[in-house]
């Protein structure tokens, strides 16, 4: 070594001091890497990917390889700098003390924390190259890196540990987190769409149904003027059939089905109760997600929400879940669903109007996890039927009642949100 010229040394340091850098950036990047982006590229054969993804199946031999090449070099770069020490200022301990700080700071700086910053903020572009020269090595020393593995199992074995292969699988809450930081890659219609899904399982079928007593049904005991009126003015394309009560619901009709009969014979209660089809029911409580594959399943296309003792709460169709999903269609007949704009800017609502409905309407944030109606609302707020005039908030929305009748609180006026005070 004495007869090698300093600056020679000092070329190598530096090579030694880089490659040792490479190492350190590898191991970043690699344990770094998006698991599910590599996994995208390697069914899109990216040959990079492949063999990246062949490495990280063995994580022990890539660190042993990785650390086994990383350790040598500091040892050597530790080496050499305490030769270029003692050259330069001999062999006092002032000379090495000198040496083992300046190797240290070396190390760090360019062979430790700043690769694996890099390596932490570019792992695809970092990791994937490094694949190429990192399988070659692992071959390379496959038996240096097995005999140390050896000894590594041997240990864990004595300490009673054993290694666990990390769980890649998302959760739906760690899915729904994931979807919301994507919002600069997905367009906001599309991550709407990923975050309704993922609620429908929290969401059921009282939260959309449409109120017993706000649903479109036809008594087969009126008037044969009034059924023929009805079907020629209703705004929906299936409509419940029942006698006296609404309880008593004996079938669904499909107001195609009654245009195609109309050609051979008139309208009446007999002919509607030959064509309708047989109820569909629903326990209350049934998840949207789940109704969605029964209704899937069994080829239908509305259904009646009944509670435990068999009695109607409320209806709910194939087009409310799909509204939850996507929004609401465009398609929809042209009706004020129960909400009145007035000019100073508040509403004018009915009391049976669902707090979903007005959420999602109005932009409010009236709370779900009740009462399903903003009747129910008012009614569990005050513990009684409060009188007409009485003005009250809820979750920080101003709301007046404007009409009762009995034990229903029939109007309701909802005053716009204040603007924040700067």
């Amino acid at each position: 070594m004495d007869d090698i010229p300093l600056s020679i040394l000092l070329v190598v340091l530096a090579l030694i001091l880089i490659v040792s850098g490479f190492f350190s950036i590898s191991e970043t990047s690699m344990m770094a890497l998006n698991r599910y982006r590599l996994k995208h590229l390697v069914k899109r054969g990216h040959r990079g990917a492949q063999l990246t993804s062949h490495l990280l199946e063995k994580t022990d031999k890539l660190l042993g390889v990785i650390l086994l090449g990383n350790n040598l070099l500091n040892a050597a770069a530790a080496a050499l700098v305490t030769i270029i020490t003692v050259r330069l200022l001999g062999e006092s301990e002032f000379a090495l003390a000198v040496g083992t700080l300046s190797v240290t700071f070396f190390i760090l700086v360019f062979s430790e924390i700043t690769p694996k910053v890099l390596g932490a903020a570019y792992p695809e572009r970092i990791a994937i190259p490094s694949s190429y020269i990192l399988a070659p090595l692992l071959k390379l020393f496959y038996p240096v890196v097995w005999f140390v593995n050896l000894f590594v199992k041997l240990l864990l074995w004595l300490l009673r540990l054993k290694p666990i292969t990390a769980d890649t699988r998302l959760t739906m809450e760690e899915l729904h987190t994931l979807v919301l930081e994507a919002g600069h890659y997905i367009q906001p219609k599309h991550q709407s769409i990923f975050l309704n899904l993922f609620e429908l399982e929290n969401i059921s079928v009282d939260d959309i149904m449409i109120p017993r007593n706000q649903i479109e049904a036809i008594d087969l005991d009126a008037p044969t003027e009034v059924i023929r009126e009805q079907i020629s003015t209703c705004h929906h394309t299936r409509l419940p059939l029942y006698r006296g009560r609404l309880d008593n619901i004996s079938g669904v009709i499909h107001i195609r089905h009654v245009l195609h009969q109309v050609r051979n014979r008139e309208i009446d209660a007999e002919m509607l109760q030959e064509i309708a089809r047989e109820p569909y029911f629903i326990p209350a409580g049934t998840a949207l997600f789940s109704q969605l594959q029964h209704f899937q399943e069994n080829r239908q296309h509305i259904g009646l929400v009944v509670d435990e003792y068999g009695e109607l709460l409320g209806l709910v169709n194939m087009e409310d879940i799909l509204e939850e999903i996507v929004g609401e269609f465009a398609s929809r007949p042209a009706t004020h669903g129960g909400i009145y704009p007035q000019d100073d800017g508040s509403w004018l609502v009915d009391g049976g109007c669902s707090l979903r409905d007005l959420n999602r309407k109005l932009k409010l944030e009236l709370p779900l996890d009740g009462p399903k109606t903003l009747n129910g609302l008012i009614l569990e707020h005050f513990g009684d039927i409060p009188e007409a005039g009485t003005s009250f908030k809820i979750a920080g929305h101003t709301l007046e009642i404007v009409q009762t009748h009995g034990r229903i609180v029939k109007v309701v006026r909802i005053f716009p949100p204040l603007p924040a005070s700067v």
